[in-house]
């Protein structure tokens, strides 16, 4: 076993499955001690369980107060300290455009993404100044970056998120406390009990959409969380990490459209 975060505590939101599962696993497994954070009553306790004693979980919706003081409250009493805060849990999915998506589904998509994360900073912030720093990392989304048609909504949530971040990170950065996110493009997950075989279609279609040739993984996103979260990256604050394939900084189909007039001498 590695030791990366040996002796440090971690509460990670969405910790159930996809991206936080994996990066619960990963954050264990270099010595740190993690709170499972999730609203699924059904899958989470398996996954703390399934860890073993470094894990505890807690049910937790990110949109209430309440419900996210008392993540940070099980966590000290279970472990005495907090020193990283993944806000992680986040909504999407298909909204239509602009004009049809419902009100209620804008207002879901804003309270869990934008409201939630600024919850998790609001309250954890004193959890961590109480450890004398500490590590704040926010799952974000190329679509902050980028247009993505047909998930308005969505883009606007995570284009707060990435400012909020930066914002932060300027306000507390003298207390020690790094404020980063992490920015995904096309990760397969099996979030909605996805079958095996849609999971392989989804995967071999970002392996086409990505310049490196496949699909991301969560645990991709978990080892960029294991950086953030770890002194190799403690001069480091405010910042976007980007983990794409390369799918927001090469436009690997021009050379396929333009052929070869583009490697002409």
């Amino acid at each position: 076993m590695a030791d990366r975060l040996t002796g440090k505590v971690a509460v990670i939101t969405g910790a159930a499955s996809g991206l936080g599962e994996a990066t619960a696993r990963l954050f264990t497994s270099e010595g740190a001690r993690v709170v499972i954070a999730d609203r699924d009553t059904s899958r989470g306790p398996w996954v703390a369980a399934d860890i073993g004693s470094s894990a505890i979980f807690v049910e937790t919706d990110v949109r209430f107060g309440e419900d996210v003081q008392g993540m940070f409250a099980a966590a000290d009493e279970a472990w005495g300290r907090i020193d990283i805060i993944y806000n992680n849990a986040g909504v999407g999915g298909p909204e239509g455009n602009l004009r049809d998506c419902p009100e209620e589904r804008y207002d879901l998509i804003s309270d869990v993404n934008v409201r939630g994360v600024w919850l998790g900073m609001k309250y954890g912030i004193p959890h961590l100044e109480r450890s004398g720093g500490g590590s704040i990392i926010v799952t974000a989304s190329i679509a902050a970056i980028t247009g993505v048609a047909g998930v308005t909504a969505y883009c606007a949530s995570k284009g707060a998120v990435v400012a909020m971040v930066r914002a932060a990170a300027g306000e507390w950065a003298s207390k020690r406390i790094r404020i980063n996110c992490i920015c995904p493009g096309s990760i397969t997950t099996g979030q909605g009990s996805r079958s095996e075989e849609q999971l392989e279609q989804t995967r071999q279609y970002f392996s086409k959409i990505n310049p490196v040739g496949r699909s991301g993984e969560p645990i991709d996103i978990a080892y960029a969380a294991l950086f953030l979260a770890s002194d190799a990256s403690s001069l480091i604050t405010g910042q976007q990490l980007v983990v794409d394939g390369g799918w927001t900084s090469l436009d690997a189909r021009y050379v396929e459209v333009m052929g070869p007039a583009v490697t002409e001498e």
